[in-house]
């Protein structure tokens, strides 16, 4: 290509007709090959040495191939013969000019096709990135098979619109030519009807082709959406722990929908621009080969101006997509928990720092469109260089009689298209490549395996609900140098209540979760009924093991959904049932719409102590064998913390987990367990453990001093 826009600069000469080359031009042009070839090998030889850099060497080629290059360009193109055997570029001026284009030519070169010493250092990573790149996209085309009739119709389109788009230009030049020439009245309305024809077969089929693909595209995205949110729901607890919620949320819609787009939006545009490249060359040989030759100058050119572009695009784009991500869960944090904010007063500090995120992806998107702009810039400049350049050669052309004005108005039309076909194809290339990369992290999310398995089968028909906590040792993944459980071994008994106390972070909650599936232990396990929990059905497992948090999570809806949440043919009776034994049936009750009434998001509508009651309510209506209780009194007035109680009592084989700091709550309990430090320090009734004088005795003497003093501070502001 580069040898093609040396031997276009001498275009002034005057085109001499039928091609008509003499022997002595055959003669001047051997000479002149020959004496560049003795001028390379003179070069490597003597003057580069040990000079190994690619680079260098193939800057010494072009500069001693310009010239010969050049004459046999203007021969071909012009019929014209080299002033003498050292050809026109011998002069100094066009010497300067042609060494220069030879440095640009192999810095060009460098950028497309790095020299093979770097190839063969990033060889086998740049492999085995295009063999993962391949088969992921792959994979996303095996995701779209549900698909294949929208896409077999859609293709159908797409040929059909581009072979009346082709033909369009190509009427248009015999339109210009009947109205040049002497007027035919049946041609003229002949074209113009088939011009007519063919702009309407276009718009339709591109309409057609258009909705197909995006219909696809929606298909594809809502599937995949559907596939990635279902795989996260399944990990394990520690997994959310690690992961941030924005990071979350934009795998869910922002790399889902670039990993839908390679299919559907890029597919289309690729295949399009493919099709529509090689029927408009056809057409533009078919016209003028001469022509189309020169044309070829811009294609290397665009490939390598967007392969620049592309790289720096790319990256500044992944910046900003992390950006945005960043800045969306600032905002998510901020409105999550806008009580701490507003107790705090921190609206203006997290403003602020909302302000700095948003700050920060408007200084990476301001950047990323610079480098589009002079992409731009210099693509246009380019573009309208060779638009020139066949303008001018095409005068030439007509003033032979080698072509027509129409052809030549034909020819430039055509021209036009095929350079932005060629900047689709290789636009779309890059945009291909990535959405792989999107869908390569939503890949990661489908294939991952929870650590905790949820694979059990088994389902008994009665379980008794013995648990067996056995030789436990625990690390939260977060927290792997400091352990949350140290061989901790515990027995809970139907039938009994078990309280565990002690102090903030001693292991309490960790019991709970472990029992609840959340973590895997690293040594030990937990047994219920002999077998290890794994064991179980999942489904099967939460319904025969029901936990009440301290701060429990209702969602937006109903009373009703939410006390049936994840229970089917749940019928109301058994929602008003379930309310009462919680002393929730009041409340709601004086509700306008009862039971229908919306809880908001997160039960934010509600008091902490009615979502307290709702989600008691929501675990004894699955009549659980085994039953957690996590602080769920704290809320609760006395009255109703007696009727809560009262309804366990009436569950007399029912296994019971108690956790609370108001040691009044426990005193009942069957066992209490004082855990300290992740180990079980004492164990016994209240009577014992108060006989004892030990870590419970002193830790109910300072709750009680604790208790006493707040309430003497309540009296004296009363």
């Amino acid at each position: 290509s580069l040898l093609l826009f040396c031997s276009t600069s001498g275009l002034g000469s005057e085109s001499r007709g039928e091609t008509n080359y003499s022997s002595s031009s055959v003669f001047l042009l051997t000479q002149l090959w020959l004496v560049a070839a003795v001028k390379w090998i003179c070069l490597r030889c003597f003057l580069l040495g040990s000079w190994s850099e690619a680079t260098v060497r193939r800057c010494v080629a072009v500069s001693c191939l310009m010239c010969p290059a050049y004459e046999s360009g203007l021969t071909l193109l012009m019929n014209t013969q080299p002033e003498n055997w050292s050809g026109s570029l011998s002069c100094p001026g066009k010497t300067i000019a042609s060494t220069a284009a030879a440095l640009i030519a192999c810095l060009f070169w460098e950028v497309s096709f790095p020299s093979a010493k770097s190839a063969t250092a990033e060889g086998s990573e740049s492999a085995e990135r295009k063999q993962r790149n391949r088969a992921l996209f792959m994979r996303v085309v095996r995701y779209s098979k549900p698909d294949a009739p929208l896409l077999s119709g859609a293709f159908v389109f797409l040929s059909l619109a581009v072979i009346c788009d082709m033909f369009i230009p190509f009427y248009t030049g015999k339109v210009i030519d009947i109205l040049g020439e002497q007027y035919q009245p049946n041609s003229f309305m002949s074209a113009i009807f088939l011009m007519g024809l063919l702009s309407l077969g276009s718009s339709l089929s591109s309409g057609l082709r258009g909705g197909l693909f995006m219909c696809t595209l929606s298909s594809l995205n809502k599937r995949v959406r559907l596939m990635l949110f279902n795989a996260l729901v399944k990990q394990e607890i520690g997994f959310f722990e690690d992961k941030k919620t924005g990071d979350l949320t934009s795998r869910l819609s922002t790399d889902t929908k670039l990993m839908s787009q390679s299919v559907a939006m890029n597919v289309n545009i690729l295949l399009r621009s493919l099709i529509k490249s090689v029927g408009v060359l056809y057409l533009m040989l078919s016209l003028s080969w001469k022509l189309t030759l020169l044309t070829f100058i811009e294609a290397p050119l665009i490939a390598i101006t967007q392969k620049i572009y592309n790289t720096h695009y790319e990256q500044l784009s992944k910046e900003v997509q992390d950006s945005v991500a960043r800045a969306n869960e600032t905002a998510g944090e901020a409105v999550a928990g806008v009580r701490t904010v507003r107790s705090f007063h921190m609206e203006l500090g997290e403003a602020c720092r909302y302000d700095d995120r948003l700050t920060d992806t408007h200084n990476l998107k301001t950047r990323r469109d610079t480098v589009r702009a002079v992409y731009l810039l210099v693509r246009r400049v380019m573009s309208l260089g060779i638009q020139v350049l066949i303008m001018y050669y095409g005068r030439q052309l007509i003033k032979s009689g080698c072509m027509s004005t129409g052809n030549l108005v034909s020819f430039i039309l055509y021209q036009g298209d095929l350079g932005s076909y060629i900047r689709s194809l290789v636009y779309m290339y890059s945009n291909m490549l990535n959405s792989v990369g999107a869908a390569a992290k939503v890949f990661d999310y489908l294939d991952r395996k929870p650590l905790v398995s949820i694979d059990g089968s088994l389902h008994p028909e009665t379980l008794a609900g013995q648990v067996h906590f056995n030789n436990l040792t625990f690390f939260y993944p977060t927290r792997p140098d400091q352990p949350a459980l140290k061989n901790f071994s515990l027995d809970l008994k139907p039938g009994q209540m078990t309280a565990l106390v002690g102090m903030s972070g001693g292991g309490k909650s960790t019991c709970v979760s472990l029992l609840e599936g959340f973590y895997q232990p690293q040594q030990g396990h937990i047994l219920l009924d002999g077998q290890p929990l794994q064991n179980y059905q999942h489904k099967y497992l939460h319904q025969k093991v029901a936990m009440v948090g301290q701060d429990p999570v209702l969602f937006s809806g109903s009373i009703r959904d939410n006390i049936a949440y994840g229970l089917t043919d749940c019928d109301q009776k058994k929602v008003e049932d379930a309310a009462r034994e919680a002393n929730a049936h009041d409340f709601i009750s004086r509700l306008e719409k009862r039971y229908d009434t919306d809880v908001g998001e997160r039960g934010c509508l509600l008091s902490g102590g009615q979502k307290q009651r709702i989600a008691i309510a929501r675990a004894l209506i699955r009549q659980p064998q085994v039953l957690i209780m996590d602080e769920v009194t704290s809320s609760l007035d006395t009255e109703s913390e007696r009727m809560v109680q009262d309804a366990l009592a009436r569950r007399p084989n029912q296994t019971l987990l108690v956790i609370a700091h108001r040691l009044k709550t426990i005193e009942r309990a069957d066992q209490i367990v004082v855990i300290d430090k992740g180990e079980v320090v004492e164990q016994g009734t209240h009577q014992e453990l108060m006989e004892k004088k030990g870590n419970y005795y002193k830790l109910r003497e300072r709750l009680f001093t604790e208790e006493k003093e707040a309430d003497e501070k309540v009296d004296k502001q009363d």
